[in-house]
């Protein structure tokens, strides 16, 4: 029995081991658009110029699942098996990325018709190989596992990336054109350390393909392409809603509107970045570890959960002064803070449930789910625009989020049961909603009531947070973490008594 326990016990410290790690690569990379957001409203002359660089960028992140087909995700998961040549993952993924970006080189004439697009093609189309291929490098060594060189990366693309926009963007002015470039800069130049460094060129092997495995890498792959896209039209289609349908409202541009809603992703992105960090280190546990799976699942999700929901009533709480590091006339986004900040606990659920399909290469199932989602998320983005206004797209990211977890809850059930504790999950979600209508109706010292509801949500989840803090803590600190876990231990042994 003391063994077990020692068992379960490592699977945990593993996962807080790979998650500090992923933190410290993350704390760059993935918060590079986060730390990055106030500094660009001062950076570009016109509103209607970060409005620009945003809607290029979500049209880069459309075209990227077809010219990879997927394959970012079939690389670690085929990555991680132990049968698998590694040499064949990689040289497949590698080809596969190749083969897409030729098609996408056939399809020149027509993406050269896109209105806006058409003015930076060539740039677009440089920045969806640069990403396809650090995606590639990255995947591929995480499937490694070499952990560190993955934190390593992360800090030196993040750097590299800064001085792209102060280049770019602050010497040489130049606008769209500057951000795309950076960030182009920041990814190739990753890919070719990563390349070298990892020595990946020794995985290249063009003389003995396997056509089984590749035919399997892209079995579970192409289904990622739908699911992808489904989420993409959840967290961007709202950008190009608002620009068309709100042109003149409130005597502002469609771009300058899409400027405002992508400001007010700036807090949110906090919440994205949380689940990435441990999207990273989770998804190496959830298929490395076989033993007492649901256990192990759903210990894990109430942990997360908790953070989550904790994280997200902060944000909702300082949405309106946060903001005011931004540019005067960027302050209106807190209106979108929110319903996004919701719909981003929801994108961090639907990902945990995701491992699931991944770990049993269910991956139609993720398809299908997340296309119910993206249905709902049209017809509520038109829907909720014409009656609300421009905040009714950030309602619709939200609910139609809520749909795809719902659905995927359920859906898994029948591969792995994860017990998410709907009377808490529901408990969270109503004082989370309070918290936002409070806010956003302006009600006379809303600052006192959100508080004391973020107070609320933090104490329903203490014990989850604690959880997870216990294990990270004493990683973060060292001797320090240890001595204050210790500290709070004996704080709260006494009520533990008491019950």
């Amino acid at each position: 029995m003391p063994q077990q326990d020692k068992a379960s016990g490592s699977k945990y410290k593993k996962l807080a081991s790979n998650a500090v790690l992923f933190t410290i690569s993350s704390f760059s990379s993935k918060l590079l658009s986060l730390l990055v957001h106030p500094f660009l409203t001062y950076a570009m002359a016109e509103m209607e110029d970060l409005g620009i660089s945003k809607l290029l960028s979500q049209c880069a992140n459309l075209l990227i699942p077809f010219v990879s087909l997927g394959m970012s995700n079939a690389i670690i998961r085929f990555g991680l098996d132990r049968g698998n040549s590694k040499k064949q993952v990689f040289t497949n993924g590698l080809l596969t990325i190749l083969l897409g970006y030729a098609v996408l080189l056939v399809c020149w004439p027509v993406v050269r018709l896109v209105p806006t697009v058409s003015d930076y093609a060539v740039f677009l189309y440089i920045y969806v190989l640069t990403s396809c291929l650090r995606t590639l490098c990255t995947q591929f060594v995480r499937s490694r596992q070499l952990n560190r060189l993955v934190a390593v990366d992360g800090i030196l693309c993040t750097f590299l990336t800064l001085m792209g926009y102060v280049i770019f963007l602050l010497w040489f002015h130049m606008g769209a054109e500057g951000y795309l470039l950076a960030i182009i800069c920041g990814d190739a130049l990753s890919s070719l350390f990563l390349f070298f460094t990892a020595d990946l060129w020794k995985y290249l092997d063009f003389q003995h393909l396997n056509g089984r495995l590749w035919r399997e890498m892209l079995r579970f792959s192409l289904p990622m392409i739908p699911a992808q896209i489904s989420f993409w039209i959840i967290n961007a289609s709202d950008l190009f809603f608002v620009k068309y349908l709100c042109e003149g409202v409130g005597g502002r541009t469609g771009d300058a509107w899409s400027a405002l809603l992508s400001t007010g992703y700036f807090l949110p992105t906090i919440l994205n970045t949380l689940g990435l960090i441990f999207y990273d280190a989770w998804q190496l546990s959830a298929v490395t570890e076989e033993s007492e799976r649901e256990s192990f699942f759903s210990e894990v999700f109430r942990s997360y959960s908790s953070v989550l929901f904790c994280s997200a009533a902060g944000i909702i709480w300082l949405s309106r002064p946060a903001l005011h590091i931004m540019k005067d006339s960027y302050y209106e986004a807190w209106r979108f803070v929110p319903f996004l900040t919701m719909a981003a606990i929801f994108t961090c659920f639907n990902q945990f449930f995701n491992s699931i399909y991944v770990v049993y290469k269910r991956s139609t199932n993720s398809m299908y789910t997340m296309m119910a989602g993206a249905a709902a998320n049209c017809v509520m983005n038109y829907a909720f625009i014409v009656w609300w206004g421009p905040e009714g797209a950030a309602a619709a990211s939200f609910l139609s989020l809520l749909l795809v977890f719902v659905l995927r809850a359920v859906n898994t059930r029948g591969l792995l049961v994860v017990d998410f504790k709907p009377g808490r999950m529901a408990l969270n979600l109503g004082l989370l909603l309070a918290e936002a209508l409070v806010l956003l109706a302006d009600v006379p010292l809303y600052g006192l009531w959100t508080g004391l509801l973020t107070a609320a949500v933090i104490a329903v989840n203490f014990g989850g947070v604690w959880v997870m803090a216990r294990l990270i803590l004493p990683r973060l600190l060292g001797r320090r973490g240890r001595q204050l876990t210790a500290w709070v231990d004996r704080l709260l042994k006494p009520r533990k008594k008491g019950r």
